[in-house]
């Protein structure tokens, strides 16, 4: 079937996502997908049909984001179905979020930089009448630009979009309607169920001409057209004459921190479960004496998080440690001491949480664990200690290698 003639069919049936915030709804939304993981992605993925139809995309980040299903489990169950060859375009995206993952620890600074230009823009809104303006025009749809409007509503009602979508929301927001581009990440970090502290910053510097220097992505009105079957066709409301932004901060190369393999795990221990890695017992040699979940999803802003993107985590945190008690202040010592406590261990596993709210949770309790004489053990799964070294430069490096990383975790087809 030609791209055309299935998009003319797919456009008349419906497939609306089911984000139910379970292991169980992830792996069938993973069993719907297989099957079009090959040729058909590679052809449509790039079409935004609206969100009652999502049969040419996974539509899996949500659970992989908070690794309700891993990558590892993604990439098992398409390579199964598919040759790597069939399922390259699909196999890549699924390492763009490593590689941002990657690429975030290996140049942390990037984050708190982000987050100091974002409060600081956050301040301008109390200043800057003109700005405040445009922004609460933006955020509650109202540009008359009929495309973004329209995404904004999907955004925030639904907390997902087409990554596609996704693109040119970023880039009408930073070069036609002219508003910071911190705001604009903060706006998708607050409400997309996926969420992800380095593959949206990244992705928006990257829309911005930040992250690939001097290359800002721009929306144009026959892209947009193409990919939204004519759905969308904002005719000389987009400005295509643009210039990259710019910073003065260089953000270094540094060593990605030590972490624990999982078979290194001696003795009794208090498992703690966060949105970075919410199935890491399943790598671990032996079950805890105890556990926790902790949240720290407020922490993604100083703004208050969209309803999808704060629901999503907590359902899953549910889900994921079945009526386990989850911590959900902002400090989490007092409540992971008191734990051990009960449970007659000094010592907390966890899995490794990369640059974000998580890590910042953890490295803020860690004096008070230290000084009670407890012992933090963050575990690294295989999978991100072989990829994540790849990650150093641009995405093109991590592709070349991603037959070898396969080969290396025994997920060749």
């Amino acid at each position: 079937m030609k791209t055309n003639d299935f998009i003319a069919d797919m456009m008349g049936t419906s497939e609306r996502a089911d984000f139910t915030p379970t292991r169980a709804a992830g792996l069938a939304r993973l069993d719907l997908f297989v099957e079009r993981a090959g040729d058909l992605y590679d052809r449509c993925r790039n079409y935004d049909l609206g969100p009652q139809q999502r049969t040419n995309v996974s539509a899996l980040s949500p659970w992989i984001r908070h690794r309700l299903i891993t990558e590892t489990e993604v990439l098992n169950t398409i390579l199964a179905r598919h040759t790597f060859e069939a399922a390259e375009r699909f196999v890549n995206e699924i390492f763009w979020r490593t590689y941002f993952k990657g690429w975030l620890e290996h140049h942390p600074s990037v984050w708190p930089t982000y987050q100091t230009g974002l409060q600081r823009q956050i301040n301008s809104l109390e200043k800057d009448r003109r700005l405040s303006a445009s922004y609460n025009e933006a955020i509650a749809a109202q540009t008359g630009i009929t495309c973004f409007n329209a995404w904004v509503d999907e955004l925030t009602q639904t907390g997902y979009l087409h990554n596609h979508a996704r693109m040119w929301f970023a880039s009408i927001w930073i070069f036609t309607l002219r508003l910071p581009w911190e705001l604009g990440a903060d706006f998708f970090l607050r409400n997309l169920m996926d969420g992800d502290p380095a593959s949206n910053t990244l992705a928006w510097r990257w829309v911005a001409g930040l992250q690939t220097k001097g290359r800002p992505y721009i929306a144009r009105v026959s892209n947009i057209s193409k990919f939204t079957d004519k759905r969308y066709c904002p005719t000389h409301q987009l400005n295509t004459n643009v210039t990259a932004l710019s910073e003065d901060t260089e953000h270094l190369l540094v060593h990605i921190p030590n972490a624990i393999h999982p078979t290194d795990i001696k003795g009794d221990y208090l498992l703690l479960i966060t949105e970075e890695d919410m199935q890491i017992a399943d790598i671990l040699p032996h079950a805890p004496v105890a556990k926790r979940g902790a949240l720290a999803t407020d922490a993604r802003s100083p703004l208050p998080l969209g309803t999808a993107a704060k629901t999503f985590a907590r359902r899953a945190m549910q889900d994921a440690c079945a009526g386990t008690e989850i911590i959900e202040t902002p400090v989490w010592s007092n409540a992971l001491i008191s734990a051990c406590g009960t449970a007659g261990v000094k010592t907390v596993v966890t899995g490794y949480a990369p640059v974000g709210p998580v890590a910042t949770a953890l490295s803020n309790a860690a004096p008070d664990l230290d000084k009670a004489g407890i012992t933090v053990q963050h575990v690294r799964r295989p999978f991100d200690t072989i990829a994540w070294p790849h990650a150093t430069k641009g995405f093109f490096k991590m592709k070349k290698s991603i037959p070898s990383i396969l080969q290396q975790l025994d997920l060749s087809a």
